[in-house]
Formats: structure tokens, C-alpha cells, sequence
């Protein structure tokens, strides 16, 4: 039996408002308003064949499933 990671987070897109709330070892993208954050996240998805969540914080997460 094989054992690995199956689902990680690949980026974090958040508002300029939320920013300092965000750490963490993934590359994160700072956006200045909610149009341009579902933009990135729409191409930067489709780039990563990964799926997008939004966290309905300000932040979206860019998850490889």
C-alpha cells in the first residue's frame, strides 16, 4: 500500500484587506479587489489542473486534488 499526499494547497489568492492574515508555505498572491482575485484564480486553476475554493473570507485557495 502506497501512502502519500493526495490533496495540498497550491496557492492562496487574498484581498489587500485580509493580507495579514495570511502565512503559510504556499506562494501567495495578494489581489487589490474581488474581480481580480476570481480572475487569477480562474487562470491560475486552469494553469494547475487544480480546483479553486473560496473561503468566503477574502481568500481563495487553490487545492490539487
Amino acid at each position: 500500500m502506497q501512502v502519500g499526499l493526495t490533496q495540498y494547497i497550491l496557492a492562496i489568492i487574498a484581498l489587500d484587506s485580509v493580507k495579514h492574515q495570511v502565512a503559510g508555505g504556499a506562494p501567495i498572491f495578494i489581489v487589490d479587489n474581488e474581480e481580480e482575485q476570481q480572475r487569477l484564480a480562474l487562470y491560475l486553476s486552469r494553469l494547475l489542473k487544480a480546483m479553486a475554493h473560496d473561503l468566503e473570507n477574502g481568500m481563495i485557495i487553490i487545492v490539487k486534488q
